[in-house]
């Protein structure tokens, strides 16, 4: 008895190649024509979008102003006019004041700009658009010297490794408590690690609203943040498959590392606001950041409080959390770039999510092991305390 019609099923493997070909090759045709004729469309067209972002400003002298534009609209652009404090001024482009879609030149100005006050540059296109971009402070671009590499690596060191240090000097303490005090300490770590985690992705969300509009800031960065926690995730998995039990060490190790890319995102705000003259306060901002920074060492200890690992490794796990610190003020005072910011932070929203899934099956699976409920007051004061000190600590850190 018939059924009713059927459809053959290639078996040859080659022939169902050709169905997914296909489309393509017609999408290219379509693609190839819109982009010769129009397709029709040309009295739909409206005036030409344009639009430039300034990417960089530098002060090199007295007497100059440097601008790094990039072309972020849909087509080129061309900059014959551009205007300092409403006054027309002359300038020179390199390598050319017409810049093609996804390109940038650097803008020259010969203008005698004032120390310690805004200045107003705008852009105008051969469309006549005009594009704005104020100097909230003016002050002397750091050029590169031994003398201020050194003192900007003195910052790195006082924000990023002595505070993360002095946490980890509580580890002798830490190890005399009780199994519910290790598990407040845990929980605590938790909350510092939340809070971590979500000032590290509304650093990465500010840097990322800097970029071009073409390199779509915002959602590259959270792509990146779960690419980096799903990968973690998946690696941590594959070991447990192959027999391989995760030690809490290299639990520590991963919070270091996630530390360490939130602690570089500190050291580039820090060298950029030095770097353009926004850190008045400077000293107290380093004083901030130290208090603010101590419980992150405490984070770091709180998995090896059962077996202590040696004083090799709390050097290592130190200088793993501590010495990005460094690296962001030298980047952020002489070479700030906000692509390679978003990149990192973003990489370090997703290592500090991942950590805060790891240190949290720890404090379940030790109650378990108790025979106690993870959700108990124990576990949720140690994580409130968590958030409270960083938050609290962070008023010290506002600029």
């Amino acid at each position: 008895m018939s059924t009713g019609p059927t459809i053959d099923t290639p078996n040859n493997k080659s022939g169902l190649w050709g169905f997914m070909i296909v489309p393509l090759i017609l999408l290219g045709v379509l693609l190839a024509y819109l982009l010769t004729t129009g397709g029709g469309l040309q009295n739909l067209s409206g005036p030409p979008v344009e639009h430039v972002t300034v990417q960089q400003v530098r002060l090199p002298d007295a007497q100059t102003i440097q601008l790094t534009v990039v072309n972020d609209g849909p087509q080129e652009v061309t900059i014959p006019q551009l205007m300092v404090d409403d006054a027309f001024w002359t300038f020179t482009a390199k390598p050319s004041n017409t810049i093609p879609r996804f390109g940038s030149a650097t803008f020259t100005i010969p203008y005698h700009w004032v120390q310690d006050e805004a200045h107003l540059i705008a852009l105008m296109t051969s469309t006549g658009t005009v594009f704005e971009h104020e100097i909230p402070v003016a002050v002397l671009t750091p050029s590169f010297s031994g003398d201020l590499l050194w003192r900007f690596a003195l910052i790195g060191l006082y924000v990023g490794i002595i505070p993360v240090a002095l946490g980890v000097l509580w580890y002798p303490w830490m190890r005399s408590l009780s199994r519910r005090a290790m598990n407040f300490i845990l929980s605590l770590t938790l909350g510092l690690l939340v809070y971590l985690a979500i000032g590290t992705w509304l650093d990465a969300t500010e840097f990322a609203a800097e970029l071009p509009a073409f390199i779509q800031g915002l959602p590259v960065t959270i792509l990146i943040a779960l690419l980096v926690l799903f990968t973690l995730i998946l690696l941590g998995r594959r070991e447990k498959k192959a027999g391989e039990k995760p030690s809490n060490l290299s639990l520590s190790y991963r919070i270091a590392f996630g530390i360490g890319l939130h602690n570089l995102g500190e050291g580039l705000a820090i060298g950029a606001a030095f770097a353009a003259g926004e850190a008045a306060l400077g000293t107290f901002l380093v004083i901030g950041f130290t208090l603010h920074n101590i419980t992150e060492g405490v984070g770091i200890a709180a998995p090896i409080l059962k077996k202590n690992p040696g004083i090799k490794h709390f050097i290592l796990l130190v200088l793993i959390a501590g010495f990005p610190a460094i690296l962001g003020t030298w980047i952020g005072g002489f070479a700030f770039n906000p692509i390679l910011a978003t990149l990192f932070l973003a990489i370090g929203v997703g290592a500090i999510l991942q950590v805060v899934f790891e240190v949290g099956l720890l404090v379940k699976k030790d109650d378990e092991k108790a025979q106690v409920n993870p959700l108990n007051w124990v576990n949720f004061t140690g994580f409130t305390a968590g958030v409270l000190v960083m938050y609290f600590t962070a008023f010290l850190v506002k600029f």
